[in-house]
């Protein structure tokens, strides 16, 4: 059964996607042949809907970041998170370049107890950056502005009651955000987070269901016609090496050409040449956890190379290196704990060569074992720190970092962390820092072994830890 809408584009909630199956051989190379669904939009009404999905046909073509996530009947078919204990559940869709469109979704909270929430997404930049409109178990909806635990409440009606069925609609349309409830305007704002983001279905210590998701664009915006490729098939627990041509840096995030849930860390022994396919965390990698004990999607063996490669949300652990590596042209949709982990020994040499990250609370690249990373040609934004040296691990190491052409957008706590105590040195020139002029660029700590908290001694250039001048410094 199909209810009635309140907004004018309503009747594209009923339309079906036609799939098509394609089946040949995956440009990732981890897993061989890889059946393709490529989800084609047919629209009813509006030749301008960006997206729709009434769950008629399943859930292809959302990425799950935590919950339990499964389509059941309610009516109709709907989309249902039954794992009201969980404290942040979202599956994702769509295009991380969106920016001015209007998402509305059918949303019915199931169990939303007192502090609750269930809610629809735009602009979701990250698993923890977006703006929200959610049924509240306290008895209202909110428009709410979200970057990691800031929750910034931009509009609120009440409801009189969380556990019917509602319409919420955002319009985010260049700077300004507006929310709507059952087709009634109830807060309009000047947003701050950033401009571009996919769609999320979001609850909070809930279980909801949901029905009707439709992206279209909004006034003075031009759609094109969407094609999503999701891949149905695992991907392999192994890589082994390829011949592949010498990656070149890109300076542009890629578009993704299809989708690839990974269930066990994809282990690459030599070349793996992933054609920017998205990889994002399922199962036990698909929890969005902040754990520092998960698994990573991939694991590199020592030289072993890895590009071309998108990773989604979530990521879990990103990626290993447990000895010297390239990676060439990756792409951190969201990072998870940490975009990369650097594990080596004294003599390991890593490289970081084009690429970019969105979205660390944390670090991006963490090095733990010994060696020099250089990271060259990349770009970094919404993050904590763009790269750590451990500085708790149970063995330490002198660590040797080397910045070069890097680009990083947004306010962070820094740009990187040194323990000056092991002799750790960072080496930078060519770097841009947008808006965040007080950014700390090098920041120097006493590092230990005994898992304590390290302790912050300084930052600034000195010409032995911190290596760079003025010139190579440029804020914007």
């Amino acid at each position: 059964m199909r209810h009635a809408h309140a907004h004018p584009d309503d009747a594209m909630a009923a339309s079906r996607r036609r799939r098509r199956m394609i089946t040949g051989l995956g440009a990732a190379g981890a897993a061989g042949a890889v059946t393709v669904f490529v989800a084609v939009l047919v629209p009813t009404a509006s030749a301008s809907t960006m997206f729709s999905d009434d769950f008629e046909n399943g859930a292809t073509g959302w990425s799950k970041s935590g919950g339990t996530w499964t389509v059941v009947t309610d009516g109709s078919k709907v989309f249902q998170q039954s794992k009201a204990e969980s404290a942040l559940s979202r599956v994702f869709a769509g295009e991380t370049t969106w920016s001015d469109y209007s998402v509305q979704a059918r949303v019915k909270g199931v169990n939303l107890g007192s502090s609750g929430l269930a809610g629809v997404a735009a602009r979701a930049s990250s698993s923890s950056t977006m703006y929200r409109l959610a049924l509240l178990g306290s008895g209202k909806a909110e428009l709410q502005a979200v970057k990691g635990s800031v929750v910034s409440v931009l509009g609120s009606a009440s409801i009189s009651s969380a556990t019917a069925w509602h319409t919420l609609r955002i319009d985010a349309s260049g700077s300004t955000i507006k929310g709507f409830l059952d087709g009634t305007a109830i807060g309009s704002a000047t947003g701050t987070l950033a401009a571009q983001g996919r769609i999320a279905l979001v609850t909070s210590r809930a279980s909801a269901e949901f029905d009707d998701v439709t992206v279209n664009p909004v006034s003075g915006s031009t759609a094109t016609a969407t094609v999503t490729a999701t891949a149905t098939a695992s991907a392999s627990a192994s890589a082994s090496a390829t011949p592949t041509k010498t990656a070149t840096a890109s300076a542009t995030w890629p578009t993704a050409t299809g989708s690839k849930a990974v269930t066990e860390t994809i282990e690459v022994s030599g070349s793996l040449d992933g054609g920017n396919v998205r990889y994002f965390g399922s199962g036990d990698l698909g929890t969005g956890s902040q754990d520092e004990d998960q698994g990573p999607l991939f694991e590199l063996a020592d030289g072993a190379s890895l590009s071309n490669v998108i990773l989604g949300d979530p990521a879990a652990d990103g990626v290993h290196c447990l000895g010297s590596c390239t990676l060439t042209n990756v792409w951190w949709e969201n990072v998870g704990e940490d975009a990369a982990t650097f594990k080596g020994g004294t003599s390991a040499a890593y490289t970081v060569n084009g690429g970019g990250a969105k979205g660390a609370d944390d670090k991006v690249f963490q090095h733990n074992g010994g060696g020099t990373l250089t990271i060259k040609n990349f770009q970094v934004s919404d993050y904590g720190k763009l790269y750590r040296s451990c500085g708790n691990c149970k063995t330490q190491f002198k660590r040797t970092v080397v910045l070069q052409n890097v680009t990083a957008t947004g306010k962070a706590k820094a740009l990187v962390g040194i323990n000056t105590n092991f002799g750790d040195t960072a080496t930078l020139s060519g770097i841009t820092v947008v808006g965040a002029d007080s950014l700390k660029i090098c920041v120097k700590f006493k590092g230990n072994n005994t898992g304590a908290e390290p302790t912050e001694i300084g930052s600034g250039a000195d010409g032995v830890n911190c290596k760079f001048s003025d010139s190579d410094i440029t804020f914007k």
